[in-house]
């Protein structure tokens, strides 16, 4: 699905053929799509619904409408056992596992599907709902944990080496992508749930919390313990790299959209400041050893391109061609066979320069599943 993305984004920006999307779309559609309750905006029914409702806009897109169409309804369906699950579970009081909430497997993901495909659809509305609950006190729990904290490993599945659970502050499973979901609604003038600002002022709250700071610019961790929330600190050692899914290209691009959202010029500029000490740090951009949007240099470059338009000053955008330079030399020394996959692939790498070197991504944007725009 990842290559017919990019063919499509081709399309639409006018340097590839329609024919050539279409072609990969029916092969992406082409064998069994599941609608179990274990799909996902990654995985199965939603994943599919996404990259389909991206071509709705051609001409001809009437011959996907009727698939379209089925999985989107696959998609609410799923979407609604998933929210009736997670909606008892906050009842019981207890912590969510990871997959219940977070982008890649759970509602956080099905949410942005939802608000980029049809944003005042009553599902969309519960999707919200949820989340701005999911920021709420819990009962019976330890008021020192946010109610967002998750009883299992950074994997999501128990471990010794986590007793007691972890806070994950990544936008690929953690709050990060909640907060980004939730500042993209604000921004987009959604009624939804009456709360919707309160819950993002309790997420930026907390992730302030653990803002550190060094000789670069702020940075925020990867994930928090217990032991170090009674320490109150994370050492220096941990600070994550500079990825979408874990470090300061997705947790930066996720305050700044709270912070447009919030009007809270302060948010933005250290978004912007933290963002902006990356791209012109050699040793931060010499850790990011693979090319992909998830872990590697794309990510970054697309989060920068996202951040530069949003900026209160040009400087993030003047550092892009020449890490664009870096990605592309990056690319060319790379295997003779490389990954073709979205998320850690070639297919993302090239979806990022592409959108740099158009300078557009028109909605419905394709950067919506890895909550950036």
């Amino acid at each position: 699905m990842g290559i017919a993305l990019l063919h499509l984004e081709r399309a639409r920006s006018g340097l590839g053929s329609w024919k050539t999307a279409h072609r990969w779309l029916s092969e992406a559609a082409s064998g069994e799509v599941t609608g179990a309750p274990n799909a996902s905006l990654f995985f199965g029914a939603p994943a599919l619904a996404f990259v389909l409702n991206i071509a709705a806009e051609h001409p001809e897109q009437g011959r996907f409408h009727r698939a379209l169409a089925a999985l989107d309804r696959a998609t609410i369906a799923v979407t609604r056992t998933r929210l009736t699950r997670a909606q008892a579970r906050i009842d019981h009081g207890d912590h969510a596992e990871m997959r219940e909430f977070d982008l890649i497997r759970g509602l956080t993901g099905l949410t942005a599907y939802h608000l980029s495909a049809h944003p005042d659809h009553v599902i969309t509305r519960d999707c919200l709902a949820y989340l701005v609950r999911l920021t709420e006190p819990l009962p019976r729990t330890d008021s020192a944990l946010p109610p967002w904290w998750t009883p299992v490993a950074p994997n999501g599945e128990p471990d010794s080496r986590y007793p007691r659970g972890h806070g994950n502050f990544g936008v690929s499973h953690g709050i990060g992508a909640v907060l980004a979901v939730l500042s993209l609604a604000l921004l987009a003038g959604m009624g939804g749930p009456p709360d919707l600002a309160r819950a993002i002022d309790r997420l930026a709250a907390w992730t302030d919390l653990w803002r550190q700071h060094d000789s670069d610019a702020p940075w925020w961790p990867g994930l928090v313990t217990p032991e170090q929330i009674g320490q109150g600190r994370v050492h220096s050692d941990l600070r994550p790299v500079a990825s979408w899914c874990y470090g300061v290209a997705g947790t930066a691009r996720a305050q700044q959209l709270a912070g447009l959202a919030l009007r809270d010029l302060e948010r933005r500029q250290a978004a912007e400041a933290a963002m902006l000490a990356v791209l012109r740090s050699p040793a931060q951009l010499g850790r990011l050893s693979s090319t992909g949007l998830c872990h590697g240099t794309a990510g970054l470059l697309h989060c920068a391109w996202r951040m530069a338009a949003d900026a209160t000053t040009p400087e993030i955008g003047a550092e892009l061609p020449q890490l664009a330079t870096h990605l592309a030399t990056q690319l060319t020394n790379g295997p003779a066979a490389p990954n073709p996959d979205l998320l850690d692939g070639i297919t993302g790498a090239a979806l990022a320069l592409h959108t740099l070197g158009t300078g557009r991504a028109p909605a419905p944007f394709w950067d919506s599943f890895l909550t950036l725009a």
